[in-house]
């Protein structure tokens, strides 16, 4: 087809969320006929990403600043707090525009059957900013999966000598579902109708 450069770029791209082998060659193949339109400025904007994007301390959110855009908003309600398995739902649920507060990212869930255990989620950040006072609730929107409904179950007990509301995600939520493949109106309706846990 072409030479080791196209192969590689083929095969990189290939890799990406989406994208197969044949999504893979018609991408390359649309760069390749305008390189100077299409293909170098991507490549600066991924040098330029690559070195600025780094995740928030405060939250975990992948941001240029640090803290980020969110956690230095003014307009925020600092005093909701709503955790996230990862960077995808928080971008799902800003997209949704349906949250006022802050997030915290937790990196992943529980997983016996791949060997997640509590150490190897961002807890601990969640844990101080709760203690520091000011926090008056925390929304555990995580997936309605087995893994989140144990990470769900797990983070409630460590919230709950803090004496914050705790809540979930209510309805629209399918089991099985990821928040960051869910549509606005979905993600809006599941958010507002939180339950109490």
């Amino acid at each position: 087809m072409g030479g080791p450069e196209i192969e590689t770029l083929i095969a990189l791209l290939a890799k990406l969320p989406g994208m197969g082998p044949r999504s893979a060659r018609r991408a390359a193949l649309r760069m390749l006929q305008q390189p100077e339109a299409r293909m170098l400025p991507l490549a600066v904007a991924l040098a330029r990403a690559a070195e600025a994007v780094k995740p928030c301390a405060d939250c975990g959110n992948l941001d240029s600043r640090d803290p980020c855009s969110i956690c230095t908003d003014p307009q925020r309600d600092r005093s909701i707090v709503c955790v996230v398995e990862g960077v995808g739902d928080l971008w799902a649920l800003e997209r949704a525009r349906v949250h006022p507060g802050l997030y915290h990212v937790l990196g992943g869930t529980l997983s016996a059957l791949s060997g997640i255990g509590p150490e190897d989620l961002n807890v601990a950040p969640l844990l101080s900013r709760v203690a520091e006072g000011g926090v008056s609730e925390v929304i555990l929107a995580l997936g309605a999966t087995v893994d989140g409904a144990t990470t769900t179950h797990w983070l409630m007990d460590r919230l709950r000598p803090f004496h914050v509301e705790v809540s979930s995600l209510a309805q629209g939520v399918p089991m099985g579902g990821a928040l960051d493949v869910l549509d606005d109106g979905t993600l809006a309706t599941a958010l507002r109708a939180r339950r109490r846990l």
